[in-house]
């Protein structure tokens, strides 16, 4: 695996990152608002879950 692949990877993640403020602002900030009030046990626990699937779907693609 070459470094540029990270780099592509790395892109990809930012465009799907920036839909949604692109496409639908309101609904965005709405989001980023309720994430502002979950505590941090909540935050935490979102954070596992997705760092588990990704660690989780590079294995199973490797």
């Amino acid at each position: 695996m070459s470094s540029e692949l990270f780099w592509y990877a790395l892109a990809l993640v930012l465009v799907f990152e920036g839909l949604l403020p692109l496409l639908a602002p309101t609904l965005w900030r709405r989001v980023f608002t309720d994430l502002m009030r979950l505590r941090d046990g909540q935050l935490r626990f979102f954070g596992l879950i997705s760092l588990g699937s990704g660690l989780l779907l590079w294995w199973w693609l490797a």
